[in-house]
């Protein structure tokens, strides 16, 4: 098993934010970021357009003038991330909606992230997101899909996250049998944070396709209209909430991404089929999971071919002899803890596994700089990788900045009819006074508001 090229460069690439957590107290036993990864991921924005109006949106009031960033540009930043972090970087392909950019134009994106090596996934709210374009970008290289469904969308005709299960499920099947791992995203706050062990059934209940569920708290910030977010709403609370849906205690410390506050990840094994599924943490053993981590840190593994995938592990393992005594043992445990599951192994579509993944977004106006220098989830910007939660919090800044291409020309990123506009950025009061229709979320509240107020001034004035 040849480990020892990737574990150096891994080390390498990853110093500047290995140096952090071991400023920060972080690189602990249980540390993954560093270790096993040079950067949690990448999110690289390939429109800034979307066609829904989220409740909660951390897009700029301006995204929606903002043009699409040209081919070569898109290209560099790839580069960049591919010179900075190294083959089997994980590069999310999001927007706005990806899906809303050229067709043509997004399969050369993700052909151009798997010809550097590196791992791409589609985040979008699948709208668009059909299965002809799935199956054309996962013969580009694609390897995940991530589906964002939930309340905050405002979705027609779907007025509770039950209602939404069989939107879901419709883009479950779009994506069935194409080789991609199948991932949702849901935004959690007020209106839905007592439905989180429901989804957490539903998503282990099809997870024969889907391999990842991701929960994201509500956090301040973007053009959404919603603010704040609720009291009581914490990782803490959103642990138990996922381990009720999950009818079992989950090890949230056995393997570490970056700073606790910002992330946390638990693994489980699922074994029956519909809704007779039963769960099993996974990670419960987290001293043995932390030295399969660090004795296997340059291992490379193909999340999409669950086989293969296991047989990687496997042959990791066994080429160290302590650590595969070791593995025999913990087998041997669980299989002793399952005695009388084991049967529903042979149900359904067999022995799988389901991860629950928990993301704290910072509000913008309090940004915590510990958790800034230790963050494990970037945005390619236009001169170099910026922390999601500093990106989201100055978003104009990255995005309104005029770009010189490869020709010496400069390509101005506004709308031409509103570039050299004198109401092109907010006045005094915060007002954007963009057409309505360049308009989303905060600022298209308060422009439909006055266009009300001004339509009744103007009936009570007629005669």
């Amino acid at each position: 098993m040849q480990m020892s090229s990737t574990a150096n460069f891994c080390t390498s690439a990853a110093r500047p934010l290995r140096e952090a957590l071991v400023r920060h107290d972080l690189f602990t036993p249980h540390q993954a970021a560093s270790r096993r990864w040079a950067i949690g991921c990448v999110s690289l924005e390939v429109t800034q357009r979307c066609n829904l109006d989220c409740s909660l949106c951390y897009l700029s009031e301006h995204a929606e003038a903002v043009l699409d960033f040209p081919l070569e540009e898109i290209f560099r930043r790839i580069d960049m991330i591919a010179d900075q972090y190294g083959r089997d970087c994980d590069v999310q392909v999001s927007g706005g909606d990806p899906t809303l950019r050229d067709h043509d134009e997004l399969e050369q994106i993700v052909r151009r992230i798997a010809q550097r090596g590196m791992r791409s996934s589609l985040f979008t709210n699948g709208i668009l997101a059909s299965r002809s374009l799935l199956q054309r970008l996962q013969a580009a290289g694609l390897n995940d899909v991530a589906f964002h469904v939930d309340l905050t969308q405002g979705r027609q005709r779907h007025a509770s996250e039950t209602e939404l299960n069989a939107l879901r499920l419709e883009y479950i099947d779009r994506a069935r049998g194409l080789g991609l791992n199948v991932m949702f995203n849901t935004t959690v706050f007020a209106a839905n944070v007592g439905d989180v062990p429901m989804l957490v059934r539903f998503f282990a209940e099809h997870s024969d396709v889907v391999r990842l569920a991701s929960f994201q708290m509500q956090a301040d910030t973007g053009r959404g209209v919603l603010s704040g977010r609720p009291e009581g709403l914490t990782q803490a609370h959103m642990m138990g909430l996922i381990e009720q849906g999950a009818r079992t205690s989950l090890n949230w410390d056995a393997l570490l991404g970056g700073h606790t506050s910002c992330n946390r990840y638990a693994t489980a094994l699922v074994l029956g089929a519909g809704q007779q599924v039963h769960l099993h943490d996974l990670l419960e053993d987290g001293t043995f999971m932390a030295r399969v981590m660090r004795e296997t840190a340059g291992l490379s593994v193909p999340r999409q071919h669950i086989w293969r995938a296991a047989w990687r592990w496997a042959g990791a393992v066994a080429s160290h002899p302590d650590l595969a005594w070791a593995g025999a043992r913990w087998l041997a445990r669980l299989v002793w803890r399952l005695r009388g599951k084991w049967a529903m192994a042979f149900q359904g579509p067999g022995p799988r596994k389901i991860s629950f993944f928990i993301h704290n977004f910072m509000h913008a106006q309090d940004l915590d700089p510990v958790r800034i220098e230790t963050c494990v989830f970037m945005a390619a910007g236009p001169t170099g990788m910026v922390p999601m939660c500093e990106f989201n919090a100055q978003r104009d800044a990255h995005l309104l900045r005029p770009l010189t291409l490869a020709d010496g020309r400069t390509w101005q990123p506004l709308q031409s009819a509103l570039r050299d506009a004198p109401t092109a950025a907010p006045d005094a009061q915060g007002m954007v006074h963009f057409p309505i229709k360049f308009l989303k979320g905060r600022s298209r509240r308060r422009a439909v508001e006055a266009r009300r107020g001004a339509s009744s001034a103007a009936s009570m004035d007629a005669p």
